[in-house]
């Protein structure tokens, strides 16, 4: 994958463009050194066969791209930086509604004076910008766009407490002040005067037409999934899948192998702890296709030693805890000779399979009752006698219409910590003088009003493709593939199969209430009965449990939120109570409070 910075019509002369350019470190990854493109008004730094230079326009890009088929044929369009140039000067600002793949781009053009940036339609990559009151700065790594001499490094209050709501930085918004990402499905056009507007330029259309052939649909998933694993994958000994024994992952495996019969790579991470550990599932599957299976038993003792690795080596502070299990992964996989993986993120958000989705639409059958009965129903509720139906039939009410009536997406954050506990209990009160706290839900909701006419369903896969995948998912195998130098792909998000995904009506992605009813209708026979019936699980990590039996790691947890307490963020009386409470029966609750803490702490001291 390409990796590049840049920047247009800022103070910077060449030399001193150079200079910066210069002082980059290009270790992580391949290894390759990006080659640098520099005058006196723009400069950038990528692989040469990532960027087109023209007179007046220069396109940068990264990922894999591809043309809608017609229009690559009239236009002679090649998934080039050159193919990018075409079609820019010849359909201006609408080129990306016939662009496919998983990129990040710029165009800058000279004449027009403006910069141009998007991502694919999900965001299978990153893109960071900044303008730095002369010009703007670019690129796909947040530490190179802040090495910029007039950007800004100021840390985001804002992002600090987004952090802590989210456990990652959400987009637009960064850890630093003033510099911004760019959403799956947008584009940004900013000037040299300053000004920048954006808009999306893709917005899914769900439909729910009551007349589709459920049979038919099923073929297509499986001929353009089988399509996307096809297009991605390289040479049998250097392409392999990440395999955890889930749906998606087996079904990717499964198609790999078909690609690559008996030459199929698969690689899992367990763990020695019960109710974590999936990898008789993976072998289930591995068996079922006849994959080479490479298995590892991750350990507290790998984890202690990867944590600040892992910590350091994200562009923001990112708190999910699988990141040290997919760090193993890709690095096992490296191990053996792998270049390329392929991930199955994507089909929970997809193809409805994440538990939630099922529970909002039971709080949903609520909405039908008259708003004249509801102040009977709760007044009712509240006056059960307890001598005939004890005390938790009423609380199990209660709690079912208190839930019921908060509307969406906001109902959905319910258990989010910031909402069991008042903010000035948990951050200084000097912080919170500059914090939105409605901030993180209105990101949410603007997420879920976007698509028309749709249904709650729909809206919260959307905006899970947002808040879900390119926030915290694709961040996190993103980064931690890049740790351990191999590159990775996602067949599941293909621009055919997201297309397909908005064409299957609600009521058939969840079937009489079944989670990804046709998904599992789709691969039944291909995928082996076991994975299609296994009960949903996650990748991960059983810090918790660790941390009440490894001394060493619960020490070192600890040490980092001591530390956490000298920052002008938190209630150092918070910190205290989350340790105390981490050590008492609630360890479970307060381990992942812990974990976020933690790592928080190790981004910062990592970069000091």
């Amino acid at each position: 994958m390409n990796r590049f910075v840049g920047w247009f019509n800022t103070s910077l002369n060449r030399n001193e463009s150079i200079n910066v350019l210069e002082s980059l470190d290009y270790r992580q990854g391949s290894g390759r050194t990006p080659e640098f493109s520099v005058s006196d008004d723009i400069a950038i730094a990528s692989y040469p066969e990532f960027v087109s230079i023209r007179a007046d326009i220069v396109t940068v890009f990264n990922g894999h791209i591809y043309w809608d088929e017609s229009i690559a044929l009239e236009h002679s369009l090649e998934p080039t930086a050159e193919g990018i140039y075409r079609a820019y000067t010849k359909f201006g600002d609408k080129f990306l509604k016939h662009m496919r793949g998983a990129y990040s781009l710029v165009v800058v053009d000279r004449s027009r004076k403006i910069t141009l940036m998007a991502l694919d339609r999900i965001g299978q990559d990153n893109l960071y910008y900044s303008m730095t009151g002369s010009g703007i700065a670019f690129g796909n790594k947040l530490s190179d766009v802040v090495k910029h001499p007039e950007v800004k490094k100021s840390i985001s209050s804002q992002a600090i407490y987004n952090y802590i709501y989210f456990h990652h930085c959400p987009s637009p918004g960064t850890i630093y002040e003033g510099v911004h990402k760019v959403r799956g499905g947008e584009f940004i056009v900013c000037n040299t005067e300053g000004r920048s507007i954006s808009e999306f330029y893709w917005i899914p259309e769900f439909s729910e037409n009551s007349n589709i052939s459920v049979e038919k649909m099923a073929d297509e998933l499986r001929e353009v999934l089988g399509s996307s694993v096809s297009r991605l994958a390289l040479e049998p000994n250097t392409t392999g899948a990440f395999l955890s024994g889930g749906l998606d992952s087996s079904t990717v495996t499964g198609l790999l192998e078909k690609t690559f019969p008996n030459e199929c790579n698969s690689f899992t991470i367990g763990f020695p702890v019960d109710g974590y550990d999936e990898t008789k599932f993976a072998r289930i599957a591995s068996k079922h296709f006849g994959t080479l299976h490479y298995e590892y038993i991750l350990t507290p003792e790998d984890t202690l030693n990867t944590i600040g690795k892992v910590a350091s080596s994200c562009d923001e502070p990112f708190g999910n805890s699988s990141a040290i299990p997919t760090y193993y992964c890709a690095k096992l996989a490296k191990e053996n000779g792998i270049q390329r993986l392929l991930a199955g993120d994507g089909g929970d958000e997809l193809f409805s399979g994440n538990t939630r989705y099922l529970k909002q639409l039971v709080f949903e059958r609520y909405q039908y009752v008259p708003n004249v009965l509801r102040p009977a129903i709760g007044s009712l509720v509240k006056n059960f006698p307890e001598e005939i139906f004890g005390n938790r039939l009423p609380h199990k009410i209660k709690r079912y219409i208190e839930q019921a009536s908060t509307p969406l997406p906001d109902r959905l954050q319910d258990y989010n910590f910031l909402h069991r506990h008042s903010a000035y209990d948990v951050f200084s009160e000097e912080f919170l003088e500059d914090i939105d706290v409605g901030e993180p839900l209105e990101l949410l909701r603007e997420s879920y009003n976007r698509p028309n006419d749709s249904t709650a369903l729909n809206r919260i896969l959307y905006m899970d493709w947002k808040t879900t995948l390119q926030d915290c998912d694709l961040v996190k195998v993103n980064s931690m593939c890049k740790l351990a130098g191999i590159e990775v792909v996602y067949p599941m998000l293909d621009d055919d199969v997201i297309n397909l995904s908005t064409k299957i009506p609600s009521r058939i992605k969840m079937k009489d209430h079944q989670l990804r009813w046709f998904y599992k209708y789709t691969f039944s026979g291909f995928l082996p009965d076991e994975v299609i019936n296994k009960s949903k699980h996650g990748f991960g990590l059983p810090f918790g449990i660790w941390t009440r039996e490894v001394p060493e790691l619960r020490e070192f947890a600890y040490d980092n939120i001591s530390d956490l307490s000298k920052r002008p963020y938190f209630n150092k009386k918070f910190l205290d109570h989350s340790i105390k409470m981490h050590q008492s029966i609630h360890a479970s609750y307060y381990g992942e409070l812990i974990w976020i803490l933690m790592m928080l702490e190790l981004w910062f001291s990592t970069r000091e």
